[in-house]
């Protein structure tokens, strides 16, 4: 954590992005802010699964607290690079205005594979376990059961209901709402505080949630008796405007919510009333109702841990409806789920392991028949989706590569159940089938509806086919060269014809690295072309030295004119107000001599100094005459523009301004700067017209997206990590690096550092 103390970092990220919740925080790290996929795969494991399943810090960005994330979206712009960030800069508006942490991206021939990691969801579920078909006919059975979860836990003798209720400390572990907790302020207590015995009475609960502006609210409410009966079968209008109703899993419509008068006091009172005072409440993951419900319980048995599983995992309801008592329930022709129906299951699968006990139900195999199941379902899809599925594997019979675990399996061992959508979904069996009839604006409106339902999302957007031609491409890699050599360009001038050239190029200098310098002779006097290094140069020298005197002439400075350039004045203003740049401020004239040590005791006295970042030319190592300078808050930067304009440090005149670029933008300008491809000028030529005909589509499309993306956004619970991930696109005229953006939503809707 940064306390005020000068950070020194390499420039091209941020050392310490601090979210303003003291919750999390992210910091990124390190000389180079360029990752690749097993990096961002290091990155999304441990967001989602903390310290299980051996993730770990990632080794290029810290995350503070993940315990206390909602959740991770990742956000897939197929088709797309940092070339397209750039060229579309003005009509990502959100993006550039949201998320403050950004990266470059390698590109990779299989995106999807190398962020899922190979063999992804191919393999059974449940071969950590030993639960091949291989291994279980060589095991005997009394040993297969004695390995079990459930035996291991309860022992194989009957109990009576008492001792399967979750104790104090397993409804902490498991966030039920306590007696006392500093987070159930204001809930309601059932009061239900008689000794409880094997003969308490049992009853099922379930509620049905929509989201709003307040977050998960409950709109249906069922509660059965220890027979079957429904005891309470009710809608409840939520108290804030609703978001989401999540029909599809709610069964929930704006029409049946209408007419509805009963609100959540209402139904606390009604249970309150209904439940005896030894009551025991039974649910599936019955945790998630009594928070909704705010209330609170002393005594639940928890069918979602009751089956007890390996590593934390889960069954769900609906699988141990069907193995265990032979019905099916949430079904799929239904709209929604039917709480009566759940809270009934959950109750009947309660009643059975008591009365069965922990032998008989482990008797049962429930992993294999699981995993029976599920290769079951494989089977049956594999041959319809072989021309489409995606190959991550080659075959489903072959041992899965070990060299590196499957993302979204360790995502399901810990009962998560991740959400793919895009124009590639994972169908029930885990492979991935394509469906290039889906529009944009359906993924939005599946991904509203599913991704608050789920605690890891990869939401593919697309620009579609006809964008990614490979002429199309270089076309657009050549007018975002050209633009960019022409933002770092300026013309100077007149001059006598006897100027001394040495001065000029130290005048220039001093606002930042000079690429080349030439002399104009083709106009009546000379003038002088400048192209700099950076972004922050040529417009300090448009800014300070139009009208000035240099080399004994008045000379005006100005950029070259052409229809490009048109609204660099737009560009220029909208990089300012960057959030990335943000505090961000611009210094240059420093001499080359001077040392990160130097610059740290210069600054130092500066008020809220957080970061000095020192460019370094990429090929030699050197540092340049410039610097830029983080602060913690945005009047501290404005403030030291004041100061620091016409500074002397060493004998050198300093100059400063806004930044514009300080962050891995510079690493890709001088990139693109320095790149000696050849583009095909032939192919160039022959296409820029149907370039220039796709372009204009292509800015409409991409606004689009980037409203698709803010509204997706703002839909987010907070504390939720958001990816937005450029992957990068390989061509017959050469690959385009990626770009990644990232942030932790806080309660603003902004990306918080």
């Amino acid at each position: 954590m940064v306390s005020g103390g000068l950070q020194n970092h390499a420039f091209t990220s941020f050392p310490f992005l601090q979210e303003k919740s003291s919750r999390l925080t992210a910091a990124l790290f390190g000389e180079d802010c360029e990752i690749n996929h097993d990096q961002l795969y290091e990155l999304l494991k441990y967001a989602a699964l903390g310290k299980c399943h051996n993730a770990t810090q990632p080794s290029w960005c810290r995350i503070y607290h993940q315990s206390h994330l909602a959740g991770v979206v990742v956000i897939v712009l197929q088709e797309t690079s940092q070339l397209h960030f750039y060229k579309f800069y003005l009509q990502f508006k959100h993006l550039r205005k949201v998320f403050r942490h950004r990266f470059t991206l390698t590109t990779s021939t299989n995106f999807l594979a190398s962020l899922y990691g190979e063999g992804a969801n191919l393999k059974p579920q449940n071969t950590a376990q030993g639960l091949t078909s291989t291994s279980s006919e060589c095991v005997p059975k009394s040993s297969k059961l004695q390995c079990d979860p459930i035996l291991r836990k309860y022992g194989e003798k009957k109990r009576g209901l008492t001792s399967y209720t979750l104790t104090l400390e397993e409804q902490k572990k498991n966030d039920y709402p306590i007696k006392g907790s500093p987070g159930c302020k204001g809930y309601i207590y059932t009061e239900c505080d008689q000794q409880r015995t094997d003969s308490s009475p049992l009853f099922g609960l379930d509620c049905e949630m929509c989201l709003t502006a307040k977050g998960n609210e409950v709109t249906r409410v069922s509660l059965v008796d220890a027979q079957g009966q429904c005891l309470l079968n009710e809608l409840v209008k939520p108290e804030s405007t609703v978001v989401n109703y999540r029909t599809r899993f709610s069964g929930i419509t704006k029409k049946m919510l209408l007419p509805v008068k009963t609100r959540l006091p209402d139904i606390q009172t009604r249970l309150k009333k209904m439940l005896p005072h030894d009551a025991v409440l039974v649910g599936h993951s019955l945790n998630a109702d009594l928070q909704a419900l705010e209330m609170i319980h002393p005594s639940v048995i928890d069918t979602s841990l009751l089956f007890a599983r390996n590593e934390g995992r889960r069954f769900k309801l609906k699988f141990l409806a069907k193995a265990v008592l032979g019905k099916e329930i949430q079904c799929e022709q239904k709209l929604g789920h039917d709480p009566a129906e759940d809270a009934r299951a959950a109750l009947e699968l309660a009643q059975f392991f008591i009365e069965q006990g922990p032998a008989k139900v482990a008797e049962l195999n429930l992993e294999m028949l699981l995993m029976t199941e599920k290769l079951a379902e494989v089977s049956q899809n594999k041959a319809a989706l072989q021309p489409r599925r995606c190959r991550v594997q080659k075959q489903l019979n072959e041992p899965p590569h070990l060299s590196k675990p499957c993302f979204l399996d360790c995502l399901q061992t810990t009962g998560q159940k991740p959400l793919l959508l895009g124009r590639q979904e994972l169908d029930s069996s885990g492979l991935c089938q394509s469906n290039l009839s889906t529009s944009n604006k359906q993924i939005l409106q599946r991904a509203l509806e599913d991704v608050p339902l789920s605690t890891f999302s990869i939401i593919q957007f697309s620009l579609g086919p006809e964008y990614v031609a490979s002429h199309l491409l270089a076309g657009l890699c050549e007018k975002v060269r050209s633009k960019l050599t022409d933002m770092l360009t300026i013309y100077a001038g007149p001059f006598e014809e006897s100027f001394c050239l040495k001065s000029v190029k130290k005048e220039f200098g001093r606002c930042g690295p000079i690429q080349s310098l030439t002399v104009v002779t083709e106009t009546y006097q000379p003038y002088v072309c400048i192209q700099y290094e950076v972004l922050e140069a040529a417009q300090l020298a448009v800014e300070s030295l139009n009208g000035a005197e240099v080399a004994g002439s008045c000379i005006k400075v100005q950029r070259p004119v052409t229809a490009a350039m048109l609204d660099c004045d737009v560009l220029i203003k909208e990089l300012e107000l960057d959030v990335e740049n943000e505090g961000v401020i611009y210094v240059a004239g420093l001499k080359k001599s001077l040392t990160e040590a130097d610059l740290q005791e210069e600054f130092s006295q500066l008020k809220d100094l957080e970061t000095l970042f020192l460019p370094k030319d990429l090929q030699s190592g050197k540092h340049r005459n410039c610097c830029f300078l983080k602060f913690q808050k945005s009047q501290s930067a404005v403030d030291a523009l004041e100061v620091i304009n016409g500074w002397t440090v060493k004998g050198s005149k300093l100059r400063s301004r806004n930044a514009l670029a300080s962050g891995h933008l510079w690493r890709w300008i001088w990139q693109m700067n320095h790149s000696n491809e050849k583009q095909g000028g032939n192919i160039l030529c022959e296409k820029m017209e149907e370039v220039s005909d796709s372009e204009q589509d292509l800015r409409k499309k991409v606004k689009k997206l980037d409203h698709h993306i803010k509204k997706l956004y703002r839909s987010l619970q907070d504390n939720t990590l958001c990816v937005v991930l450029f992957p990068g696109v390989n061509s017959m005229h050469g690959s385009q690096s990626g770009l990644g953006l990232m942030g932790i939503k806080d309660d603003g809707g902004r990306s918080a550092c």
